[in-house]
């Protein structure tokens, strides 16, 4: 066989750090179509936005270095970023496959073609590890056939650039083999989006390598990019006059608790969003002048802003504010859940229970969820055709979030979104194993309130003086006995975030049926009935409530949820009042990262039994 001759002969870090910036920008171009051909493991739109914007976060990341910056300092970027940026599935993937791309090169500062080759089969081989179900005909199968061509070619030269070349193709000849794996794909006439995005990040690399134009994505400005991820509290309830923002560049900012602590005296609604060299405060207050004193001490001002808030007659309603507690005695437990537990924030305040929001999308627009949007505008807007998605929190968030409660805390305990209806449960993990702090997980199978009721009954424990396993073993007993039963008024929402199958939705429009869904043991949402008219809907629910309740349990906790209809929540309360006397019932609005998916109309009834058990006890 003729030797391909050798061209570019290894991998270093300049090489890498551009590889990165184009494989983003070629990604990024590609961000809708994956978000359209999206239809695995469910057809919510988002794995090209997920996907998209967590190798954003690495490109930022990577290009803040030198541009000389050797191999290992730009890989050691590169896993950080993508650790604490991790979006969605797709982008937890993404995350695991470049660690191990990472592990596999260590503190090499040059590659050759076979070092190369042995890192992306690394990367592949944690991919698969990672996954509790693997399921072939996607990122898993394409990652893996990638590594075997890898492989060869990297026996037969010395070449990165024809190594490149030859493992493209490869990858495209296995992406346009996953409809024959996978039998959603081939129904729908698409390949799979997440292994196609992986395709497109190689596609990028090969076309920068061969001088192809890749037009690059506009800058985003640091701070507003997903792993600055905001933190903010409630101070003293007050009317302040000025809603006040500074915009401050530096090299060694205070700790964003710090940061907090000293805003504290000037204000309320304060978030701080932080970054390497950047810091964006914003806070409620009535003296800005010396809030921008104090930011100077920080690094240098480069905006202000304070607006006359009363002169706006602008209103800063509860809802809209995310609710912290730093606390001021030392704990030896603190509490942390995300932002789907539709705990009212009277109790989320009383008990000092940080919240880590969940990202609700739009294009390229991400809030956090009860801080950047409220239930008002998301519904109006949703009510005008526009179309949001959800994303769990990254785990950039769950690290301030858990450093927020260790902050006044020795150990915290998070009670976190079902692991089979959402990511945030991995984002949890990954910042806790980050963070190397005694946390304390617990999956609570559940959603909304049948989460929220949770952590309530946890931070009574906590009180009480129970340790963390103490507490995370009752819940599990809790839990098991315990559920919930939700309706939509209309199956759009649910169709398009991939819960409900498009013949189903459309006979159940077409019939006026509306279906009764309780969430299962796992916490998967699951059909349990369905009635014709909505006026229908409160009998059946609540024969289906008495049929669980049946024996009465001695304690018990009921709380109705819903999304924009408060009249139907407050009969329910009535009625639920007077049939199961509760020990603790009261309605609660569902968060708009819950709302995206039922939609206006929805409402659910959740149930916790807390009947002791005499082989329980407190720790």
């Amino acid at each position: 066989m003729t030797a391909v001759p050798v061209g570019i002969a290894y991998l270093d870090g300049p090489r890498l750090r551009r590889s990165l910036l184009a494989a983003a920008d070629w990604v990024e171009a590609g961000r809708d179509e994956l978000n359209r051909i999206n239809v695995f493991p469910v057809p919510d739109g988002d794995t090209g936005t997920n996907f998209a914007m967590t190798l954003r976060a690495v490109a930022t990341s990577v290009r803040q270095l030198d541009p000389r910056a050797p191999l290992s300092v730009v890989t050691r970027a590169m896993a950080g970023a993508c650790i604490l940026a991790a979006r969605g599935n797709s982008g937890m993937l993404l995350s695991q496959f470049l660690l191990g791309f990472r592990d596999a090169l260590g503190d090499q500062d040059t590659a050759t073609a076979a070092a190369v080759a042995a890192a992306i089969r690394s990367g592949a081989v944690r991919l698969q590890e990672s996954l509790d179900e693997p399921v072939e005909g996607t990122i898993l199968t394409v990652s893996r056939d990638v590594a075997d061509a890898a492989e060869r070619v990297a026996a037969e030269t010395d070449n990165f650039q024809e190594l490149m070349r030859r493992v493209l193709d490869h990858g495209q000849t296995s992406l346009a083999r996953t409809p024959e794996l996978l039998e959603t794909l081939r129904e729908s006439g698409v390949v799979d989006a997440g292994a196609k995005a992986f395709i497109l990040l190689i596609e990028g690399i090969v076309r920068l390598i061969e001088g192809d134009p890749i037009v690059p994505v506009a800058e985003v400005p640091i701070f507003e990019i997903p792993y600055a991820a905001a933190a903010a509290e409630v101070a003293a309830e007050r009317d302040f006059g000025y809603c006040t923002e500074v915009l401050v560049r530096g090299a060694a900012f205070p700790p964003s608790t710090e940061i907090r602590q000293a805003l504290r005296a000037f204000g309320g609604s304060i978030v701080v969003l932080a970054s390497d060299d950047l810091l964006k405060v914003h806070i409620h207050t009535d003296h800005p002048d010396q809030v921008f004193a104090l930011a100077e001490g920080w690094g240098t001002i480069e905006t202000t802003k304070a607006d006359d808030m009363r002169a706006q007659k602008v209103e800063q309603e509860d809802h809209e504010r995310r609710r912290r507690t730093l606390h001021v005695e030392r704990r030896p437990l603190a509490l942390v859940v995300d932002s789907s537990c539709d705990l009212p924030d009277e109790i989320l305040d009383r008990y000092g229970i940080v919240v880590v929001p969940i990202q609700v999308i739009q294009g390229s627009q991400t809030y956090l969820d009860r801080i950047g949007i409220s239930r008002e505008d998301l519904y109006r807007q949703m009510a005008e055709g526009t179309i949001f998605t959800t994303s769990q929190p990254t785990p950039a968030a769950f690290v301030q979030g858990f450093e927020d409660a260790l902050s006044g805390s020795d150990a915290v305990l998070a009670i976190l979104l079902a692991k089979s209806l959402s990511g945030t449960f991995a984002s949890g993990q990954a910042a806790a194993k980050a963070l190397g702090r005694p946390i304390t997980l617990v999956d609570s199978r559940s959603a909304s309130l049948g989460l929220g009721f949770q952590a309530l009954r946890a931070a009574e424990l906590i009180d009480e003086g129970w340790t963390a396993d103490a507490i995370a073993a009752e819940l599990t007993r809790i839990r098991d006995q315990s559920g919930g039963f939700f309706t939509v008024d209309t199956f759009d929402n649910l169709l398009r975030s991939g819960r409900v199958g498009r013949g189903r939705a459309w006979l159940g429009t077409l019939l006026d049926v509306k279906p009764i869904l309780e969430v299962g043991p796992d916490g998967r949402v699951i059909p349990l009935d369905r009635v014709r008219g909505r006026d229908n809907l409160i009998p059946r629910v609540l024969r289906h409530l008495e049929r669980r309740l049946t024996p009465r349990p001695a304690r018990l906790r009921i709380g109705i949820v819903h999304v924009n209809d408060l009249e139907t929540a407050e009969r329910l309360r009535e009625d639920i009042e007077t049939r199961f006397n509760p020990h603790d019932c009261f309605v609660s609005e569902v968060t708009a990262a819950l709302g995206v998916h039922t939609g206006p109309g929805a409402w659910g009834i959740f149930y916790q039994i807390e009947d002791p058990s005499p082989a329980v006890e407190a720790g």
